[in-house]
This record gives C-alpha cells, structure tokens and sequence, in this order.
C-alpha cells in the first residue's frame, strides 16, 4: 500500500508521538489523535503481556475511557481477536479475517461493549512480540457500522516497528526506574552499565562501572577526544543522521570476544530545551548461560539442544558435527528458533537469555 501527502504527514505525527516520551502514558496520550485519524480509528487500547512467571495483562486506553475493559478478565474466554493473532504475530487482521459477521455480533464481549459503551462495532488488531517473555496487543475500534479497509490495516502495519521500538525503550526506562533506583541497579551489577551522551559527543552522566566495562572493552587508540569509544561515536552518528523508519533495529551495537558479548543499546531521550541526548545501556554477557525455562517451553526437544550449542557460542558446523546432521538442517532449526522466539540474532538469543536467567 502506498500513502498520500496527508497520510504521510499524519504518520510523521505519529512516529514523531512515539519518540516524544519515555513514559507509555505519555507517549499514548500524545500518539492517539493522530494515530486514529491515520488508522481511520474511533479508539485505541494496548494489552501489555507478560508470561513469566505467570500470564500477567494490563490494558492502556488512551483518551476515551472503554468500560468492557474494565471487566476484560472475566470476559477473556470470549475474546475472538486473541487466537487469530497469537497464531500470527505481527500481523494485522481485520475482524471479518477473524470471524463471520453473525459470530461477532452473538460474541459476550460485543454484546457486553454495547451494554456499557456505544459498542465496538469492529476491531483490527496485531499482536507485536517485544521480548521473549513480554508482548503486547494494539487493538484499534470503530464504534459504527463500517469495516476497516486494507488501507487502514496497511496504516497500522507500517507503524508495527516504531511501536515495538517504543513499547521496548519505554519497558527498559521504566525498569530500571521503579521506585527510583535507575542508578542504583546499575551501580549494584558490575555488567550494566549506561552513559548519558549529549549531541554531538559530550558525556553528561556515566554509572559506576561504566569506565570499567569500557576500559576493558576499548583500547585507548580506539577512544574519540571526547572520550566516546570510536565504534559508539560512529553508530551514535549514523543513528543521528538516519530518518526514524531507518533506525528501527540498528540501535544496538553488538561485539562477541572470547570472553562473552558486548552490547550497547542506544535510547534518544525525549526532546528538551538544548541539545538532544541520548542514552546508552551497557551490557557484559558470557557466551555459555543456561537455556532458560521460558525459552524451553517455546521449543521442540531438538531446538533446545541447538539453542544451548548456540548459547555455549559453537559455529553451526560444530553443531552439525555433534548432532550428524547437514549444516542446512541446523540452519532449518536455528531460523525455526528466532520465529518462536521472536530473536533476530544469536546476539539477541545471548541477550534474552542471560536477561531471563538475570533480570535487571
């Protein structure tokens, strides 16, 4: 699908909404008016999940208050969108994909919507994996009677990776700021670390171990006069000058040594009075950890046995080796792994895993 000047403009607005916060309340707020009018949408609801320890959902409906959320938990037997998109995440559907007129409309959980609200005459949905362990559901509603077009999904589906980028900064933030102990988590673990950089290269705020881990990962040629380790100063640049549809997925800076992974993820903090800044956390992962449980349940018995040779860091011909089979065969296995697991990378799977086996 291709968008008009107007449209265009108003997914600016609301790429632009996504970027403004760090908190989701805010970021909500902010984002809903435009992205409504993008999405030719009455209203707008996210289902944050968790599934470790324990399924955990908690909905956020900007604007307009949807009082058949408010009984959600005893209504959730009757939701037809949650199986249609769990069986296909990231993808949109629209509620005639999902099930017939005549389903909808003897559905609870529509009946119910039109007891206490005007009713959500239709929904179009998708189911975004954030994290191995965390998901969330955007559901956008129209309270008449007019089915939501493929435009309308293809509006939704082009701003998938700007929310996953914004559920995922907003989730690391507000994990390390609950109760107000960011910089207290990372004083404590001798593996995190951050850096507050404002534009272009002036360092403004470091955490304990930061000089540490940098000092063990950079040698002192490869320091800018600034201070900033040359590969950082250089992904920093390139993330500045990139439009925000091309940053999506290259705010992470990855390096594997012998002695485990070095990983920076690099945050831009919300627009102020002066220059930007961004922040960058600092993570030290061991190439050899555990498979943890919640990763195993998501996996056959052979995935898990190339998952953990994954983990210990061996190249896939060692794993063919071992198991006698074709390097095609575990190349079969390790994309089937990254689809389940919602990973794009063995960096990825490095870091999951050891943040699953050791939250932050």
């Amino acid at each position: 699908m291709t968008f008009d000047t107007q449209e265009l403009m108003l997914r600016d607005r609301v790429i632009s909404t996504l970027n403004g916060s760090l908190d989701l309340t805010q970021v909500l707020e902010a984002a809903r008016a435009p992205l409504l009018e993008f999405a030719q949408a009455d209203s707008v609801a996210l289902c944050l999940m968790r599934t470790t320890p324990s399924l955990d959902f908690r909905w956020h409906v900007p604007g307009h208050r949807l009082r058949v959320l408010d009984e959600y938990l005893g209504l959730a037997g009757h939701d037809f969108v949650r199986a249609p998109i769990f069986a296909q995440p990231g993808v949109v559907l629209r509620d005639p994909e999902m099930l017939s007129r005549e389903e909808y409309e003897q559905n609870l959980l529509y009946q119910r919507s039109r007891e206490l609200d005007l009713g959500l005459e239709h929904v179009m949905a998708v189911l975004l994996p954030i994290r191995p362990d965390f998901l969330c559901a955007v559901a956008l509603y129209r309270t008449q009677r007019r089915p939501f077009s493929a435009q309308c999904a293809a509006a939704l589906s082009s701003l998938n990776p700007h929310l996953v980028n914004t559920l995922r900064n907003c989730n690391d933030v507000q994990a390390f700021t609950t109760g107000g102990h960011l910089l207290e988590e990372h004083y404590r673990n001798p593996d995190t670390a951050f850096l507050v950089v404002e534009l272009p290269h002036r360092e403004v705020m470091r955490s304990r171990h930061a000089a540490v881990l940098l000092e063990r990962w950079f040698a002192p040629s490869e320091l800018h006069s600034s201070g900033l380790p040359l590969p950082l100063k250089e992904q920093l640049d390139a993330l500045v000058r990139m439009n925000p549809d091309s940053r999506v997925e290259k705010d992470v800076w990855v390096s594997l040594r012998d002695d485990g992974y070095r990983r920076v993820r690099f945050i831009e903090l919300p627009a102020s009075e002066g220059p930007r800044r961004w922040a960058l956390l600092l993570n030290e992962i061991p190439t050899s950890i555990p498979l943890p449980t919640e990763m195993r349940r998501k996996l056959t018995r052979r995935q898990i046995t190339v998952a953990m040779y994954l983990l210990r860091n061996w190249p896939i011909q060692q794993i063919a080796d071992e198991l006698r089979i074709s390097i095609l065969t575990v190349d079969t296995h390790w994309k089937n792994i990254r689809d389940r697991l919602c990973i794009d990378s063995r960096a990825d799977l490095l870091y999951q895993a050891a943040r699953l086996n050791k939250p932050v």
